[in-house]
């Protein structure tokens, strides 16, 4: 562990790794029929909101990997709405989802504490959000995964699944 990375930054990296099992409990006891209901009104099924986090944490991922690289690295937004509503984006075997999350996570983690702590000052320019820190960046996939996490409990107490 690289012990010159401040205290707040390496919370935030714990926080983000902790949360790699995230997927495989949000679907835990989900059959297929209620992963693709949609429980609540005009809300994605459980299915595009699981894989909706991985493609957040594969462009995270590799958004954080070019601000630890690159000299102010231009970071594109997607149209997460337009990747949602393709069914086939969706289709395969979600453990596999959860389980490259997971995987993604860990991954990522280990090599945020090998950077040295003035890494997580270097800025990516994004072209909605603006100017955003690698620390920031971490702090907001956290804070993506807290987001959505009530819309998942609201669809699994809708399908009766706590």
């Amino acid at each position: 562990m690289n012990r010159s990375i401040p205290e707040p930054i390496l919370a935030s990296i714990n926080a983000f790794e902790a949360q790699h099992d995230t997927l495989h409990k949000w679907m835990a006891g989900l059959s297929d029929q209620q992963l693709d209901a949609r429980p609540v009104p005009n809300t994605w099924t459980s299915r595009q909101l699981i894989v909706h986090m991985l493609d957040s944490d594969l462009a995270a991922v590799h958004r954080m990997r070019r601000i630890a690289a690159e000299d102010k690295p231009l970071l594109i937004a997607y149209d997460e709405t337009a990747l949602a509503g393709v069914d086939a984006l969706s289709a395969g075997d979600l453990r596999a989802v959860a389980e490259l999350f997971s995987a993604s996570r860990r991954w990522a983690a280990s090599w945020l504490r090998q950077l040295d702590g003035a890494a997580f000052e270097r800025v990516g320019i994004h072209n909605q959000r603006g100017r955003v820190t690698l620390g920031e960046m971490v702090r907001i996939y956290v804070d993506h995964v807290n987001g959505h996490e009530p819309y998942m409990v609201a669809k699994r107490r809708a399908l009766g699944v706590a």
